[in-house]
């Protein structure tokens, strides 16, 4: 399973402990898995806006926040390269300040933060990952008789619900829920369908907005950009940017510049009344897609290889054609930790 997988049980199995009562709703959640580096640990508190919590923090182990500095480090000494950085060397400043707390953690001055044994809590939501068995997706529930029932957030269902015939009108991935391990995934995908069918032909477009542009040099200079530049119909430009928003999609992969996108719909917008998929955040009617006059529009939210395989096939896949078009890729390394995240 994906990480957003992981997110989107949280949820469900918090509502099914509580008898459908939302406890993360209006409290700040604190997340004790430990090993989630910050890439991980921002899917999971970006998701807490569709918890309706206040705010969330992600407990880290010592060596897990030492390895997230060390990327972070990576990233800043890359805008430092490119000469972003000013007079004052604000950036430079930053990668001693993340020197100064990994020499702190390193040597028990100052380990990571970590909540007190005797904190009381609201309550307490023990997550079991044997019970994930296939992807989820956060459905807005649009048509539910109960209209209170609808954008809730709360109707997370298994891919095998819909039974590989929900139809996607388009598909989305990126905004602050993805990180560069997206897409890495989606250019393997890319490469396992042609592998298995001989071509990628999309039934469905597919929108892609990198998290960052230092993400997208990365990928340039690993090769996965290449992969996704020859599946697509689309690069996007700065040099010769875009006038207007893109309304009128053909069936293709669309690389568009990193932003927030669709799910801000400040720089690509859905038709009204589509359905789409997308990896974002936010089940609000018309964030993401408004409705039309024929239909309520429609915005399902799940992992990226959920995604794209739905923009491929122009539909929800199954688990067997899901099963085989994710064959072979590490979609996730974290394991929770096993240490008692306290003092």
């Amino acid at each position: 399973m994906d990480f957003r997988d992981v997110v989107h049980a949280t949820q469900s199995q918090m509502l099914s402990q509580f008898g459908g009562d939302n406890v993360f709703q209006g409290r700040i959640i604190e997340v004790h898995i430990g090993t989630l580096t910050a890439d991980q640990a921002f899917t999971f508190t970006d998701w807490t806006a569709e918890m309706k919590a206040k705010a969330s923090i992600c407990i880290s182990q010592d060596d897990t926040l030492i390895e997230s500095l060390e990327i972070s480090k990576g990233r800043i000494q890359i805008m430092i390269d490119k000469g972003m950085d000013n007079d004052k060397k604000v950036l430079l400043g930053l990668i001693h300040i993340a020197n100064r707390r990994i020499n702190e953690i390193k040597t028990g001055s100052k380990p990571a933060l970590v909540p007190d044994a005797n904190a009381n809590y609201f309550a307490e939501v023990v997550i079991d990952l044997d019970e994930i068995a296939e992807p989820m997706i956060a459905d807005p529930d649009v048509n539910n008789d109960d209209v209170s029932k609808r954008y809730t957030h709360d109707t997370i269902r298994p891919l095998s619900y819909y039974g590989g015939t929900k139809k996607i009108d388009l598909g989305f991935i990126g905004s602050c829920m993805v990180h560069k391990g997206d897409m890495q995934i989606l250019a393997q995908m890319l490469k396992n369908i042609e592998t298995q069918f001989g071509e990628v032909e999309f039934k469905a477009p597919l929108v892609v907005a990198p998290p960052t542009y230092n993400i997208v040099d990365e990928l340039k200079e690993e090769g996965d950009w290449k992969v996704l530049v020859k599946y697509s119909g689309f690069e996007f430009d700065d040099n010769a940017p875009k006038g207007l928003a893109r309304t009128k999609y053909k069936n293709m992969l669309y690389l568009e510049r990193p932003g927030c996108n669709l799910c801000m719909g400040n720089q690509e917008k859905a038709e009204p009344g589509d359905t789409v998929i997308a990896t974002s955040t936010r089940l609000f009617q018309g964030r993401v897609v408004k409705d039309s006059v024929e239909k309520k529009g429609e915005s399902l939210l799940s992992s990226t290889p959920v995604v794209v395989l739905s923009t491929i096939l122009g539909r929800t896949p199954t688990m067997k054609e899901y099963e085989a078009a994710v064959d072979g890729i590490v979609l996730t390394r974290f394991k929770p930790s096993k240490k008692q995240m306290v003092i």
